[in-house]
């Protein structure tokens, strides 16, 4: 184990970041963004000509915050926290001017959601309670001034709702015990997606005049595709759309509903334009900085937009965009620290699988050199979820210790179309793990990383990964460190919170049915082979996780002891799923340093 003084700190990697996430106030005069309050994230404000003026309007000493937005009344501003990880979220309304902060949701074991807001009701929102049934989240028409709830529709079954510029509910997504899905509308039903398609399928935003939904779906395509269905008549017209990559993103113009913009994740963003004029945005906003261009919110008179620029080698860049000169101004960077680093660039990569299936991913080397290095196989969580370029700061850390850092887009990941996403089904811990070694062959192969010295790391469904790395496969990994990952699937599906039941069907058609298919589901779960595991492991785990539950690492780490099998298990009782707190964060994220420096032979800071 090599020691060095010229390491990124964790601290900088892992620690919170200077400022993050800005947001224009609706009059365009103030920015607000998260920054730390004693080592606590909170909501700051101040002037957008002045950003080092601003001031915390919040107060939180636990967690930090981490989901906020501004109120279209210009005046106050919403945030939603937790308890512990228990992902039970209060609504939290702001009015910075007066110094007030109110929880207006202080419902034990009640989960809030922001559900919609409008500028043509700009002193309410729409938040969803499942207080009534735990399973659904009723709607509640939310009076910002007042913290006044007033009940606008009890859920009849439907995840997520459909609610108009009006604030009026008026359908939503309804889940069949098939796992297929229904789109309905004024109680109508507009659009039917099977299993394939249901995942992928999901409404955007009705047209101004109200004639019409725009929606997101995979019906009758391969790529998830933007549509317009009219209300009327039910015919359903595309919009946008690519044969191979989903629509990953719609910019919706918050006054006049139109779409603006659509973007895909190929290797990198792509942003496509649909209305006059936003070509001319998008080419001028590209121009202000290198990477990848994010879109923030805007101002209610659209002249002001907040803009950053995610990059591999560097910390993400926040400016204020003007369309009506076509200039911008800097905010400031997410991590200004890391200016002071060399960081590695992330390089996109593709290898056929062994059943022929194109996959994608990222590789990022570290200083020294493109051979023969240790590597660590870096699994993204979801599954239904994907990998993207840019600023990563796990990447960036495996590189700077010496690792060759291999990212994989495996089967059931998104943004490749539902051909790739349903290659995934009843493949945990089958061909999905596959895509996962046939990585590591490639990169192996390629000469790039040394056979001897691989481990495999992830949280969620990355942590899963780990522990079947460690149990399927444990020739091919050195050590493994499993955060959040459940180890028998079966107690993974009959243990999920509440407010996922609607989606239940999709988790038995996807993964497997406990209540018939257990023996098929214990044979994909790392706790049946428990036995085989001969490397070392490192699971973390926080006790109030409600997606994974503490038993998930509890019953595997008592299955190793009970066989002698060397371990470290670390838990964290004020977290949930992964870890918000700093110091939690900074804590394990030493002990995963120290663990791979020991076993793959990479660097550590002292």
């Amino acid at each position: 184990m090599a020691t060095a003084t010229s390491l990124i700190p964790r601290e900088v990697l892992f620690g919170n970041p200077e400022r993050i996430m800005p947001k224009i106030s609706p009059d365009g005069r103030r920015i607000a963004y998260l920054a730390p309050v004693d080592n606590v994230l909170n909501v700051w404000i101040g002037p957008v000509d002045d950003v080092e003026s601003a001031r915390p309007v919040t107060s939180d000493s636990e967690r930090g915050i981490r989901t906020y937005f501004w109120a279209e009344d210009n005046r106050h501003v919403v945030y939603l926290q937790d308890a512990g990880g228990d992902e039970n979220w209060h609504v939290h309304v702001v009015d910075p001017d007066a110094g007030e902060s109110r929880d207006v949701t202080p419902f034990d074991g009640v989960q809030a959601q922001p559900l919609a807001s409008s500028r043509r009701h700009p002193d309410s929102i729409v938040i969803g309670l499942n207080r009534r049934d735990p399973q659904i989240h009723d709607a509640y028409r939310l009076d910002l001034a007042t913290g006044e709830l007033e009940l606008l529709a009890e859920n009849p079954g439907f995840v997520p709702w459909v609610i108009d510029d009006e604030l009026r509910p008026r359908g939503g997504i309804r889940h069949l015990p098939d796992g297929s899905i229904e789109l309905e509308v004024d109680g109508n039903v507009l659009l039917r997606a099977g299993l394939d398609d249901a995942l992928a399928t999901g409404p955007v935003t009705f047209s101004r005049d109200g004639s019409a939904l725009y929606v997101l779906t995979s019906v009758g395509r391969n790529a998830v595709e933007l549509f317009r269905i009219d209300l009327e008549s039910g015919d359903l017209q595309p919009v946008a759309g690519d044969p191979t990559y989903d629509v990953s993103n719609v910019d919706v113009n918050p006054d006049t509903l139109e779409i603006e913009v659509v973007s895909f994740l190929r290797d990198r963003v792509d942003h496509r334009p649909l209305t006059p004029g936003r070509e001319a945005d998008l080419a001028a906003m590209r121009s202000v900085a290198g990477g990848d261009l994010v879109l923030g919110n805007r101002d209610h008179a659209d002249r002001l937009r907040i803009i950053g620029f995610t990059a591999d080698d560097g910390p993400i860049a926040y400016h204020v965009f003007d369309r009506a000169d076509g200039t911008s101004r800097f905010l400031f960077h997410h991590q200004p620290r890391l200016a002071d680093y060399t960081l590695r660039s992330m390089e996109p990569f593709a290898f056929t699988a062994r059943d022929g299936l194109e996959v994608h991913g990222y590789l990022t080397f570290p200083a020294d050199g493109r051979e023969q290095l240790p590597a660590v196989l870096f699994v993204h969580g979801g599954p239904w979820a994907r990998d993207i370029w840019g600023y990563s700061s796990t990447a960036q850390w495996l590189a700077d210790r010496g690792y060759l850092c291999v990212q994989v887009n495996y089967r059931g990941s998104t943004g490749y179309g539902k051909a790739f996403l349903s290659a995934a089904d009843r493949e945990w811990g089958g061909r999905m793990h596959d895509d996962l070694i046939d990585a590591v062959r490639h990169v192996v192969d390629a000469g790039h990383a040394d056979p001897e010295r691989i481990g495999i790391y992830g949280g969620s469904y990355g942590g899963y990964a780990a522990l079947v790395g460690a149990t399927f496969t444990p020739d091919v990994f050195a050590c493994a460190v499993d955060i959040v990952g459940p180890s028998n699937l079966k107690t993974l599906i009959e243990s999920i919170p509440p407010y996922w039941a609607p989606l239940l069907a999709q988790f038995q058609r996807r993964v497997g049915n406990p209540d018939t298919e257990a023996d098929f589901l214990w044979s994909r779960s790392p706790l049946s082979r428990v036995s085989d595991i001969r490397i070392p492991m490192l699971i973390a785990q926080g006790a109030n996780d409600p997606r994974v539950k503490m038993a998930e690492s509890d019953q595997i780490v008592q299955a190793m002891e009970e066989r002698g099998i060397p371990h470290t298990y670390m838990v964290f009782p004020d977290e949930g799923h992964g870890f918000a707190k700093p110091e939690n964060s900074m804590r394990f994220q030493a002990e995963a340093e120290r663990f791979l420096a020991e076993h793959l032979g990479g660097r550590c800071e002292s």
